[in-house]
């Protein structure tokens, strides 16, 4: 299975690339593929890379896999393609900015590649799913390639932001190293954390952005 990815990020990943484990998973995953629906279409699964150069990397999300209905992932997390219906977790999403940026402008689509062009990293913790089957590429070892992605932005780079929303991606982001990154956390912003007052309030969008400006980088237009 050839590797979607582009040159800059296999510079950067290329021990990763070359461990046993990920040419097994390529192999595993084009297996399954062959019995199974999997969601993102196979050129689509380093999207959340191809639209984000290693040297643009400003802001990180985590989610934890793709979604796994029809037509909804594009290989960014928690982007959909257009004219998909936007799932309750953008929603409460695009609420908050609403309310943390003082806009009264709601998305009609949930595809956030405009983000990612802008260098947010929107990166799943597992790159792909099977159809109507959540979680069900988890034993693929994803997690492996993603923990190594952010350990590489981690220590390559300095002053990005990294935004963890629930306890997944806080465990996932706990080898951050605080000293030189900028790290918000907060509850999930799916319906159950959100109702529970765990998500909307967090700022996470304008506190982003006046720490982007106080390095002198260019905010994200959210």
């Amino acid at each position: 299975m050839k590797i979607n990815l582009s040159p800059e990020w296999q510079d950067v990943l290329v021990d990763e690339i070359a461990k046993p484990y990920f040419k097994e998973l390529l192999a595993s995953l084009e297996e399954d593929c062959k019995h199974h629906i999997c969601y993102p279409p196979l050129d689509l699964i380093f999207s959340a890379f191809n639209h984000c150069s290693f040297k643009d990397v400003k802001v990180v999300i985590i989610g934890q896999d793709p979604y796994h209905g029809v037509g909804e992932a594009n290989g960014l997390s928690f982007s959909v393609n257009d004219n998909v219906k936007i799932p309750p977790s953008l929603r409460n999403i695009f609420r908050e900015i609403n309310s943390d940026l003082d806009s009264v402008f709601m998305p009609t689509s949930g595809n956030l590649e405009n983000w990612a062009d802008q260098g947010v990293l929107l990166l799943n913790a597992s790159l792909t799913v099977r159809k109507d089957s959540p979680n069900s590429h988890k034993h693929l070892k994803w997690n492996l390639f993603t923990d190594a992605v952010i350990q590489a932005i981690s220590d390559k780079k300095e002053n990005v932001v990294f935004l963890l929303w629930g306890s997944f991606a806080q465990k996932k982001g706990l080898k951050i190293d605080r000293s030189k990154h900028y790290v918000l956390e907060s509850g999930h912003p799916s319906p159950m954390s959100a109702n529970q007052g765990k998500w909307f309030g967090n700022k996470h969008f304008s506190k982003t952005n006046a720490f982007l400006k106080s390095k002198r980088l260019k905010e994200i237009e959210w």
